[in-house]
């Protein structure tokens, strides 16, 4: 059998190649070049966020001024970035930083490494840390991107005290994570109350 022959091919580019493809090239350009340009004017103009934006985190507090963070370092595992170092200790009588055994002694953020993934967030069982929407965090020195907990801390509210202080709105930590606070010397819920 005898191998048919391939027809021949063009050894230049067709007549549309040559006309239409750069014209259609500059389709976008041309559609575009006369709509109206926008611009932002963010440092004089700031916009709201979404509700769910993530932005800077807040380790939160109870009611009464104790810290929710109980030192687990889940927050720390769950960083994929590897942006968040904790370091627990363990409450006394003498001293209480929040109503469980342990509380988080350090804790630091480093938003030079923090991609705001959220996943901390998911991670964390007493909802001690949440993000805000707060988006302004550029800075000029590297080391001030580096948030202690002394930054994140929610600031305290009228009728919350300055830990260390024992435990005011229950018996033990099982009321605080509950949701039942002390009402006399009977603990009522929060939802009852209302």
């Amino acid at each position: 059998m005898a191998k048919q022959a391939k027809p021949p091919t063009p050894k230049g580019p067709t007549l549309k190649e040559q006309l239409w493809d750069p014209v259609a090239g500059f389709g976008v350009t041309f559609r575009t070049m006369f709509k109206k340009v926008v611009t932002e004017q963010y440092p004089k103009e700031k916009f709201p966020t979404a509700p769910r934006f993530h932005g800077r985190h807040q380790l939160n507090r109870w009611p009464d001024g104790l810290e929710k963070c109980i030192g687990c370092e889940l927050c720390a595992w769950a960083c994929p970035a590897d942006a968040i170092y904790v370091e627990g200790a363990s409450n006394t009588e003498d001293e209480r930083f929040s109503p469980g055994e342990r509380y988080g002694r350090v804790y630091q953020i480093n938003y030079l490494r923090c991609i705001l993934c959220g996943l901390c967030i998911e991670a964390c069982p007493t909802r001690a840390l949440t993000m805000t929407n707060e988006y302004e965090l550029a800075d000029d020195n590297r080391a001030d991107l580096i948030y202690e907990k002394s930054d994140l801390l929610a600031p305290l509210l009228p009728g919350m005290e300055q830990p260390p202080h024992p435990m005011r709105l229950g018996r033990d930590e099982g009321d605080y994570y509950r949701g039942t606070y002390a009402n006399g010397d009977t603990v009522a819920s929060k939802d009852a109350q209302s």
